[in-house]
């Protein structure tokens, strides 16, 4: 009697495990490829805010949520009309994609992970707190503060996307290795604030003040001063991944991007400041690499690199269960 009630355990434990793979092969599949465009609509989404900052293009339409009276404003359209306008455009269509996912998350909510609807909820609340900065930098004629909001809460969303999408893949993890997130949180959380440094220097005229004049150069000096934490940060994080040799196993491919991101970024912002910021692409390519910047960390983070054997290792447990 007792070894028939054991039996029966192990049998319904392994059963409510292979259900758990079948709904995630139906459901979580989907939201991950949302979850991908999500994050490629995001990045090119901040690399044309900082395209429309470069190019002064920020109040090229005058009105909000229109432009001159019109979705399309045809008769008014000029380059920097047009960024404006795409960068509208393309914050609409991340908003209803993830409107979207939020929706379909209520409707599935008995088929997938009970904290998906709740982060997918904050993700709407994002949304619209950006939304609500984008109309407030129309109306207030680009304050610094507003800019700046509007760009951090840009990359939240980023990061929020991407950990969501980590932690889809890793559903079956129970022990994630913390110390390994804190070390990279680290580099995370300086690049954000240098980030928000690099947008008051823009927003505010700093960075032309200080090369033309010599003057209120101290924002831009802890701009720069603020690559070598950062720096010594990655090549910590480098020599950690080295010495346990999993972790560079697991990740070489991102802490290789990682590298080259670090010093192309310092390349290009060395580029900009002996242009005197006059060449807009080297800009526009400093903020497209902090966005992938933050993107490969927010990755790490939240990517735990044992998932596969973890999984393998949970159904082996079972099935070794059940023949004991």
């Amino acid at each position: 009697m007792v070894f028939e009630s054991k039996l029966s355990c192990k049998i319904i434990g392994f059963i409510h495990l292979i259900n758990s793979q079948l709904y995630k092969s139906k459901y979580l599949p989907f939201f991950k490829r949302l979850g991908s465009h999500s994050v490629f609509a995001l990045i090119a989404l901040i690399v044309i805010g900082g395209a429309t900052r470069v190019m002064e293009a920020g109040l090229a339409c005058p009105d909000w949520p229109l432009c001159y009276g019109s979705f399309l404003p045809l008769s008014h359209m000029n380059l920097r009309v047009f960024l404006e306008w795409f960068h509208r455009l393309d914050a609409f269509l991340v908003g209803v994609l993830i409107l979207f996912k939020f929706a379909l998350s209520i409707i599935w909510k008995n088929q997938i992970p009970n904290w998906l609807p709740k982060t997918y909820s904050l993700l709407l609340f994002l949304v619209i707190v950006q939304g609500s900065f984008g109309a407030l930098t129309v109306i207030n004629l680009l304050d610094s503060y507003t800019v700046t909001g509007h760009l951090l809460i840009a990359f939240l969303l980023l990061i929020t996307t991407i950990s969501i999408n980590q932690n889809l893949e890793n559903d079956e993890i129970e022990e994630p290795l913390i110390w390994w997130r804190l070390l990279l949180f680290v580099p995370l959380l300086l690049t954000l604030i240098q980030s928000f440094i690099g947008v008051r220097l823009s927003s505010t005229w700093s960075a032309h003040i200080c090369l033309s004049f010599n003057k209120q150069c101290l924002i831009l000096n802890t701009h720069k001063l603020f690559a070598f934490p950062i720096t010594f940060s990655i090549l910590l994080i480098i020599a950690t991944a080295i010495y346990k040799r999993s972790l560079l196993t697991e990740n070489w491919k991102y802490l290789s991007a990682l590298i080259f991101l670090l010093f192309s970024q310092i390349f290009l912002g060395f580029l900009s400041l002996k242009t005197n910021l006059n060449e807009p692409i080297f800009i526009i390519g400093h903020q497209l690499n902090a966005s992938l910047f933050i993107a490969i960390l927010t990755t790490l983070i939240f990517r735990n690199p044992y998932t596969k054997k973890g999984l393998n290792h949970s159904l082996n447990s079972q099935m070794f269960g059940i023949n004991s």
